[in-house]
């Protein structure tokens, strides 16, 4: 059967069992949009806005972060990128796993103890606020924008494959109508209403994982050393596709692209807004600590599990069926889903709607958190502490981030639209390459060096966030490739796809370099506070 015949049959089961494949997103719409509506009316100030009122326990607020990690990127992307690149997608994987060690033992205690709301808060303690806050805002909500760019696409290629959209039209379609949901669950919900979304969608997406990796695994008689020697033979690439180099190592570009691609996952984590401030849920450091050993078993046993899928799909579905679905592999997943139970099977059709339900419920959970935290960092950093200067109170608070919470929902639409074609799992490595070039430098240098300044911390933070948006903007991932977002126009001239092998340790170059170059003397006694607080948690909110 050729490929065309067998994406037809794909469209035409989809086709068939429509009205299931509605019907199943409309409950999961319904039942979170239920979910949303609850939590708004026990939100009663900014404090249940912005962090649910610290009345979420560990291994809640654990199952939550994983929620929120474990994003389009993870389902959707890593899988595509195993299916068509084996051993070197999987390495997406092993990234986004070894990065929470770091979130572990470096932030998670210290920024629960630190802060109240945002990363801002950690900033602005002991450095001049308004600058320092300023800048924290801008840069939370250009790595969320970032990383909303990956669900929205992920959206639109998941969507399109279920109800047969093929125009440009209909995906953009889908895109604004996952905006338009996204707003809604964040203004009416808030934190506690994202968290409890966030919450539902991980075990869901857990369940759906286990079952699709219990099928590949039983069609294999769970012996993975066939199923992987199936996927090199099906990839038509041979033990290449068991082995590193297969995307990366062709040339002395993709090598350096893989280094960058690694620290940028490695480092980004502990930079990501989104993820900051959901340790500002639980009541307590020791909480914050035990949700990310939670999140870690949790997000670890998941990733083990995209082996499953990823080399399942590149077994049991062709390379052309894969990239004729979508060109970057992001339907991989799905159409795995669709094989395991039978292309021209009811129940093929049931667990594509099943799947695809589950990765949809991952999207919205993961935008909702995204939009959350930089609406909020809006809201609390620049409307009230700068604008207001400190003068507003808890409601207009809330007031403002609801009007930035449809800001940045209608700029993601427009972004994602465009961003359509892309690797959801490419994309989310820039956001991180982002956060650790802008967030992270200024975060370790102001919870662990006394000297740091608010000069170095502006340095760090406008200096990382430039130079990283600057060199994707010029990179094959905007232009000057098929796959690119602006495909038909060149204006590339940094070779790499990833920039964090330049922008993460200019970002703590600049940090440094500010503080030296600084005349303002750090304020010495307000750091030694900060550090009795940060590794003790007295006086945390």
């Amino acid at each position: 059967m050729s490929t065309a015949q067998q994406t037809l049959i794909a469209a035409n089961e989809a086709s068939e069992h429509r009205p299931l494949i509605i019907t199943l997103f409309a409950l999961f719409v319904l039942a979170t949009l239920g979910i949303t509506i609850w939590a708004g009316r026990q939100t009663k100030d900014a404090a249940d806005f912005y962090a649910g009122g610290r009345q979420f326990s560990a291994f809640q607020n654990g199952l939550a972060v994983s929620g929120d990690y474990m994003s389009a990127a993870s389902f959707l992307g890593i899988a595509g990128a195993i299916a068509l690149f084996g051993y070197d997608g999987f390495l997406y994987s092993i990234g986004f796993l070894v990065a929470w060690l770091v979130a572990l033992l470096l932030v998670a205690e210290p920024l629960r103890n630190s802060g109240r709301y945002t990363m801002g808060d950690v900033l602005a303690y002991r450095m001049r606020q308004r600058p320092v806050r300023t800048a924290a805002g801008t840069s939370t909500i250009v790595v969320s924008i970032f990383y909303l760019l990956a669900q929205m696409a992920g959206a639109g290629v998941l969507v399109s494959l279920l109800l047969g959209i093929t125009s440009d039209a209909g995906k953009i379609l889908i895109v604004a109508l996952v905006g338009i949901l996204m707003i809604v669950y964040v203004s009416i919900g808030g934190m506690k209403g994202t968290t409890w979304v966030q919450m539902i969608k991980a075990v869901l997406l857990i369940g759906g994982t286990l079952l699709i990796t219990f099928l590949v695994l039983l069609k294999f008689n769970f012996n993975i050393s066939d199923l992987l020697g199936t996927a090199a033979e099906n990839s038509g690439k041979g033990a290449a596709f068991l082995e590193p180099g297969l995307q990366y190592g062709a040339t002395g570009t993709s090598k350096l692209d893989f280094i960058s691609l690694g620290i940028a996952l490695v480092l980004g984590t502990a930079g990501l807004p989104h993820i900051l401030i959901r340790f500002y849920t639980v009541p307590d450091a020791k909480a914050a600590r035990k949700s990310v050993n939670w999140a870690i078993g949790i997000i670890g046993g998941f990733y083990l599990m995209t082996i499953a899928l990823g080399f399942g799909a590149a077994a049991l579905i062709s390379q052309e069926e894969i990239i004729a679905s979508n060109p970057s592999g992001n339907t991989a997943a799905p159409l795995l889903a669709l094989h395991l139970g039978g292309v021209d099977s009811t129940w093929g059709a049931i667990l594509l709607a099943t799947i695809s339900a589950v990765a949809f419920a991952t999207i919205l959970a993961v935008v909702a958190g995204l939009t959350l935290a930089s609406s909020s960092s809006f809201a609390h950093d620049i409307y009230a502490n700068v604008i207001r200067k400190g003068q507003a109170s808890g409601a207009e608070e809330v007031r403002a981030a609801r009007w930035a919470t449809v800001f940045i929902g209608v700029v993601s639409i427009g972004l994602g639209a465009l961003a359509r074609d892309l690797n959801v799992a490419g994309l989310v490595a820039l956001a991180f390459a982002v956060a650790a070039s802008a967030n992270l430098p200024t975060i370790l240098y102001s919870l662990f060096w006394k000297r740091f300044t608010t000069q170095g911390a502006l340095w760090s933070i406008y200096g990382g966030l430039i130079v990283a948006v600057g060199l994707v903007l010029f990179s094959p991932v905007v232009s000057g490739d098929p796959k690119a977002m602006f495909p038909d126009v060149d204006f590339a001239w940094f070779p790499l796809k990833n920039p964090g092998i330049i922008s993460i340790p200019f970002g703590f170059l600049m940090g440094w370099l500010g503080t030296v170059l600084s005349k303002e003397e750090p304020d010495v006694k307000k750091f030694a506070e900060l550090e009795v607080r940060s590794l003790t948690g007295t006086g945390a909110h």
